[in-house]
């Protein structure tokens, strides 16, 4: 066996007190178990987030010792990857709920000394995404570079651009949708009624005896066939017969699909628990991100960038689904790339096209930002009691036709023009805050050039004040920087300047 990529990799545990979930119920204390790759850096801002599926868990790549296999995404973490272990701080973990070292219904409730079974609270996608919070602050990360995932992992990434709007820079939501349909609550409902009608489930009173391995095998053959595409299991099994060239005119298992999905079930009771299978499939289900709003006021004051992946041909959670995402992003005028991606593995695509997926991704975590291209703050920001000569002298010197206006702290308060300055001079303002306009459009360091090139064409401007998260001047960002860097784009494509 090659062990290549990480090698070996151990699972963490952090602990802590309480959390307060959703429902108002408190869960206490609380483990996560986790995994970490690659090193934090000294600003603590190069991390990435992975959120997992239903049956996941936190070991997204490299070796456990003793497994016959890696992560369950190994192909996408590791040295030289779409999440480049040698540039980015790598964190994954197990949900709350689940049952592959967090806090969830198979873990002992310390109240009784038993296990939690139905006394486990319900939790929701918020709930998991406020305690993988608790753990970033642990690991002391400043700044998410990116949160990515798939699935129900893609509705962690909604939830947490929408909770911690300051924390995430990059969202990554993969064959994932706002919120559950009808059709998806329907087939969890089947999945969890498969469970609950085992006679060994007992209420969820089952752990030290016999567990419903029959329910949960039959549920999870119910869901996998929604990972599945109708082409994939065509090509893969169309209707062949398992052992046989002829009917046997019975009930037994015949074709090759049937002893596929048997096959599913029974390795899936070997590694999963079926209460929380009922848990996650329910906070799947409840999930809404506009909460009886619409999606548009979901995404109100989101500050991070997305990129939006589908699957061609998944129909547990449709390509129209992500381009809701999409349309109410852009409606907040959010910089969002949609990138649908072209398999007839379904809904598992997310898992199994790791090519095209690293393509796309790497992509998109290389793409050039404002802070590449924009003039540091110093010697621009001037302040609004500055004399309109002095404003005149530095605006000539620097060969800037538009300056940012600070206050005493750098704050921005306005933005004056060589045109302000010209009109100043004839009307004979002596100070600037005579000439300044108070109404700004104003870029962030990290965000992509294409955005800010965007606000600059829809506000008819040739500049943006760069400034932070609490409206400190950081620099500013011209048309004519990103004019050359489009030049120099054309040129090293070996496209001719026209």
């Amino acid at each position: 066996m090659i062990i290549d990529g990480l090698g070996f990799v151990e699972t963490e545990y952090f602990e802590f007190d309480e959390l307060k979930l959703e429902n108002g119920e408190k869960l206490s204390p609380v483990r996560i178990a986790y995994e970490t790759y690659g090193e934090l850096n000294a600003d603590r801002n190069n991390a990435i987030l992975i959120c997992h599926a239903l049956s996941g868990d936190a070991h997204v790549a490299g070796w456990h010792r003793g497994d016959k296999y890696p992560g369950w995404w190994d192909g996408m973490v590791g040295p030289g990857r779409a999440f480049d272990t040698e540039k980015y701080f790598v964190i994954s973990s197990n949900v709350i709920g689940g049952c592959k070292g967090s806090t969830g219904p198979s873990s002992i409730n310390p109240v009784t000394g038993k296990p939690y079974g139905l006394e486990f609270p319900v939790v929701t996608i918020k709930d998991m995404v406020n305690a993988q919070k608790k753990l970033i602050d642990h690991l002391g990360v400043r700044q998410l570079l990116a949160v990515v995932g798939g699935s129900m992992g893609g509705m962690q990434v909604l939830q947490w651009v929408v909770s911690y709007k300051d924390l995430v820079k990059t969202a990554i939501p993969i064959a994932t949708t706002a919120h559950l349909s009808p059709q998806g609550i329907a087939f969890n409902e089947v999945g969890r009624r498969a469970i609950m009608s085992d006679p060994d489930w007992n209420g969820g009173d089952y752990y030290g005896g016999r567990a419903p391995e029959r329910g949960l095998a039959l549920a999870r053959m119910i869901g996998h066939i929604t990972y599945l595409s109708d082409e994939s299991m065509r090509e893969k099994f169309g209707r062949e017969l398992k052992n046989s060239e002829r009917y046997g005119y019975d009930f037994s298992t015949e074709f090759q699909v049937e002893s596929y999905l048997h096959h599913q079930g029974e390795s899936f009771v070997k590694r999963f628990d079926a209460n929380s299978y009922l848990y996650l499939t329910k906070a799947i289900d409840y999930f809404d991100l506009a909460n009886g709003t619409t999606l548009f006021d979901a995404f109100k004051g989101v500050k991070a960038r997305f990129l939006v992946i589908s699957i061609s041909s998944d129909w547990l959670y449709p390509p129209y689904q992500s381009r809701e995402i999409v349309m109410a992003l852009t409606a907040n005028e959010i910089d969002v790339s949609h990138v649908e991606i072209k398999s007839g593995y379904g809904h598992d695509a997310f898992l199994l096209e790791t090519g095209q997926l690293t393509h796309v991704i790497t992509n998109s975590l290389q793409k050039q930002r404002v802070q590449d291209l924009m003039i540091e703050r110093e010697p621009l920001v001037m302040h609004e009691k500055m004399q309109m000569k002095e404003a005149a002298k530095r605006m000539i010197e620097g060969e800037f036709t538009h300056l940012p206006i600070g206050s005493r702290d750098g704050r921005l308060i306005g933005i004056i023009t060589a045109w302000d300055i010209a009109n100043a001079v004839a009307n004979g303002y002596n100070l600037v805050e005579e000439i300044l306009t108070e109404e700004v459009v104003t870029a962030y360091s990290d965000e992509l050039i294409g955005a800010a090139a965007k606000r600059m064409e829809k506000h008819n401007v040739s500049s943006l004040p760069v400034v932070t998260t609490d409206n400190r001047v950081v620099g500013i960002i011209t048309s004519d920087c990103i004019s050359r860097l489009i030049a120099g784009d054309e040129r090293r494509n070996g496209n001719p300047e026209t």
